[in-house]
């Protein structure tokens, strides 16, 4: 899908030599990855200490019965 986009020229600049790409589509592609991922871990770091644990379990139990 073609777009077109009016991205500063020094940002994108800055990416390619930061990044090691040779491209503006390189940079641009790589900078979604990394948006995306950094989402996806903070939408998992949202459920941190939204897990209830059972107090009557007993995990020494559990290795016994192997």
């Amino acid at each position: 899908m073609a777009t077109n986009l009016a991205i500063d020229d020094k940002l994108i600049d800055e990416a390619k030599t930061i990044g090691g790409h040779r491209t503006k589509k390189a940079v641009v592609t790589e900078a979604l990855k990394e948006y995306i991922q950094r989402r996806k871990q903070t939408k998992i770091l949202e459920l941190c200490n939204t897990i209830d644990y059972d107090s009557a379990y007993n995990y020494k139990e559990q290795r016994k019965k192997k």
